[in-house]
């Protein structure tokens, strides 16, 4: 009898150890596997995992085949050692696409949808500390689109409202996280201006330089960064009413080091090379209003085209001219907005220099055996060394839908 509960306690725990190795391997396989891919005709879908996945189609082992062609779409079933069935994936049938890789500095001048609420604070007045934004229920993060049915977009415009109102209560409309809002906000007499105030902090436009990632002749679309504008106050991508990229020149750099991340600076030279503006969360888009010099043009890579090693950088931290530098990859996430891959810089001129990756580079382009696989996006504050970047196929999906979007508003 007590042989046969050892059995028993060793098959349980036998079984209790292959069920948290399959869902630890699940795990693993969630993070290694992405929620979509892009082939091309005839070829395989050859998944870059550490766990062997096969994808199943109609109950069957997916193959490419002739039957299939540009624009087709269809969801695939992916089993681990091809039995076990843990996620599905979408696939995409593609043709090469090409854009004119570009990797010069341009600069970002964009006004915000509203004026953007940065901080609340307080009023001293003769009743003592008071906090009239506050007290409305207004929060830092807020856009706000009128005051007592007048329009705003300047903070020139909000203050002499506020300023004008001599206390009375004022309706402000504000947008919050997309959703519209109404509220009663009444400004308090600052005693040390004399002047009617409502204790907020507000923008109405920001400025900037980053690195231009590609021009997609097909679409007409220029676009950069890798990243969305994000307010430096709030942290939060901010919501353009309008913007332009213009042509930039860098003039020097600050070297990054080890918790203190380095710094392109540069002016702007006003050359327009687009009006119509989109902040994304993966890049700045627009039409492009320039002529572009194309001499080539690059293919872009998809996703599991990319190797683990050596690739170059295309950045500028002199001047106007792009220059190519070495250093390695790693994908790093499949399924993140921003940082898909790990770039480390072994570049020696460009570690002598600038010390890796410093701001003013996002957007730069990375490239890999003759092919565009992404854009720097991000440094790593502790590592200059070391940066994130972005699939240049994820921004060429944006990019086509910029240019969709904006075929959609003409015609309307």
């Amino acid at each position: 009898m007590k042989a046969v509960k050892t059995v028993i306690r060793i098959f349980f725990f036998s079984f209790l150890i292959l069920i948290v190795s399959v869902f630890a391997m699940i795990i693993v396989l969630k993070n290694n596997v992405s929620n979509n891919y892009k082939l091309k005709v005839f070829e395989e879908l050859n998944i870059d995992s550490p766990i062997p996945v096969t994808a199943v189609l109609n109950n069957q082992e997916y193959k490419n085949t002739k039957v299939q062609k540009a624009g087709d779409k269809f969801e695939v079933d992916l089993k681990m050692f091809g039995v076990i069935p843990f996620s599905s994936t979408s696939v995409e049938i593609v043709d090469d696409k090409y854009v004119a890789v570009l990797g010069n500095p341009f600069g970002m001048k964009v006004y915000t949808d509203g004026v953007l609420v940065t901080k609340i604070n307080g009023i001293k007045t003769k009743n003592g500390n008071k906090k009239p934004a506050q007290d409305a229920g207004i929060m830092v993060g807020d856009y706000i689109k009128s005051i007592d049915n007048i329009t705003v977009s300047t903070n020139e415009e909000v203050a002499e409202l506020i300023v004008g109102s001599k206390g009375k209560s004022m309706d402000i409309e504000i947008v919050r996280n997309s959703k519209n809002l109404k509220v009663s906000l009444k400004p308090e007499l600052d005693n040390e201006t004399g002047e009617y105030k409502a204790g907020l902090w507000v923008r109405d436009s920001s400025a900037g330089i980053g690195t231009l990632t590609f021009y997609s002749p097909v679409d007409n679309i220029i676009c950069g960064l890798g990243h969305a504008v994000c307010d430096s106050d709030t942290e939060e991508i901010i919501s353009l009413n309008s913007g332009e990229m213009v042509s930039a020149k860098i003039l020097s750099y600050k070297k990054g080091l080890k918790g203190e991340p380095g710094e392109l600076t540069g002016r702007f030279t006003y050359e327009t090379i687009c009006g119509n503006l989109k902040n994304k969360i993966n890049g700045v888009y627009g039409d492009c209003c320039t002529n572009v010099t194309i001499s080539t043009l690059t293919k872009v890579a998809l996703k599991q085209e990319i190797e683990k090693g050596k690739a170059q950088i295309l950045t500028t931290i002199n001047g106007e001219t792009p220059k190519l530098y070495s250093c390695s990859v790693k994908i790093k996430n499949y399924k993140s907005n921003t940082q898909n891959m790990t770039v480390t810089v072994t570049d020696k001129e460009l570690l002598a220099t600038t010390g890796g990756i410093i701001q003013g580079m996002s957007g730069s382009p990375v490239l890999q055996n003759g092919r565009l696989i992404g854009a720097i996006t991000h440094v790593l504050v502790d590592d200059p060394t070391t940066g994130y970047a972005i699939f240049a196929e994820n921004m060429l999906e944006t990019a086509q839908s910029v240019a969709n979007e904006n075929k959609l508003k003409d015609a309307s």
